[in-house]
């Protein structure tokens, strides 16, 4: 099936799968096509910045650009570096190796190659974007064109949310891996020279409508009473019909996207504060740790003092509820005022925050929704 696999020449087709897999959800999208999940490679989507597994997007690709024969199945063509990865690299699709994303050499050499960009721009001297691309390639391992053009991106929305001027040409694309944002930002420290020459001569590169991380902290609801209704008869319970795996896939998807977010306001935060140096020290410990420790990212008020933050994540609206565990509400009270639960809502449209911190018994209603059965009990 070497031959078939050839045939997928449509980019297009590739991002209708990518499409296809971060709407369903990597379980269910799995599931749909009959593959299992990548052991090596995955392909970056472009636009949401996820990592999926690239065996079965390629599979699934084949079916977009040719549906009257169907997508290819996993035994009609293998995977591997070789194959699937060269294929989507051709097509201009990042592909990263398990374990792997960019290393801290390859972050800082994309770093200087886009400063360097940006300063000609500023001086008004005349330079290459493609040019550009092609020299740093030679540095990196293996990049596609299209990944170092995502990563370019990806500096310039660091840099759009410390309100300073990016290259024009490179619209900023969030989802910025932590490294290159800490990079970035060392840059930035490093070199106020260069920065500030290019603010002076290209403050006017500003565009209107960006987004300004103050303008996003708003109030949280006050906690409104609750009226007690007297009990008519058994409750009503409806029944319902859901897909839980691709649910919960999903959630994890925008709490991703939401912790990204946060990641961006505490870089602003920070530099507000007047301790920028700060972010580098900040870490994303469900990232690099998963989840149950009772935070997502541990960031920092002012020198020698910890912002211990978690973060939920809603398309919804300001009041709109939230789930919280048992673990992350007996952190919150440890914690106490170094707790912060950062509320994002009306994330698809324009991201808005609230903070809640310290103790969360105080400021909430809480609603025990699920209990762990056991055979055990305690004994007097």
């Amino acid at each position: 099936m070497a031959t078939e696999l050839s045939r997928l020449q449509s980019p297009a087709a590739v991002q209708a799968a990518l499409d296809e897999f971060s709407r369903l959800g990597r379980t269910a999208f799995l599931a749909r096509y009959g593959f299992g999940k990548s052991r090596d490679f995955l392909v970056r989507d472009g636009k949401t910045g996820q990592l999926c597994d690239s065996k079965a997007i390629v599979g699934a690709a084949f079916g977009h650009q040719f549906p009257e024969e169907g997508p290819l199945k996993s035994a009609d063509f293998s995977g591997g570096e070789a194959t699937v990865g060269s294929k989507l690299q051709r097509l201009g699709f990042e592909v990263v190796r398990i374990g792997e994303d960019w290393s801290s050499g390859e972050v800082q050499a994309t770093v200087a190659s886009y400063f360097e960009m940006l300063r000609l721009e500023a001086t008004q001297q005349h330079y290459t974007k493609t040019e550009f691309n092609a020299q740093l390639r030679q540095q990196l391992r293996g990049r596609s064109k299209g990944s170092v053009e995502l990563k370019y991106q990806n500096i310039s929305a660091v840099l759009h949310d410390l309100e300073l001027p990016f290259v024009r040409g490179y619209k900023p694309r969030s989802n910025a891996q932590l490294l290159l944002r800490q990079a970035v930002q060392q840059f930035v420290l490093d070199q106020p020279g260069l920065v500030s020459q290019v603010v002076d001569a290209m403050e006017e590169v500003k565009t209107p409508g960006q987004q300004v991380f103050h303008a996003s902290v708003v109030e949280p609801p006050n906690l409104e009473a609750l009226v007690q209704v007297a009990k008519e008869g058994p409750k009503v319970r409806l029944p319902r019909k859901t897909n839980w795996a691709q649910r919960d896939e999903a959630n994890r998807n925008l709490g991703r996207a939401g912790e990204q977010w946060v990641i961006g306001f505490e870089q602003w935060r920070l530099a507000d504060a007047g301790h920028p140096e700060l972010f580098q020290q900040l870490d994303w410990v469900s990232d690099r740790l998963g989840d149950g420790i009772g935070y997502d990212i541990l960031s920092h008020e002012r020198p020698g003092e910890h912002r211990f933050i978690e973060v939920k994540t809603t398309n919804g609206g300001h009041a709109s509820s939230f789930i919280i565990s048992r673990n992350e509400l007996d952190f919150a009270a440890e914690a106490e005022e170094a707790f912060h639960l950062y509320r994002v809502f009306q994330f698809r449209e324009e991201p808005k925050l609230y903070i809640l911190k310290g103790r969360l018994a105080d400021q909430l209603h809480l609603e025990p929704i699920d209990f762990r059965a056991s055979f055990r009990r305690l004994v007097g």
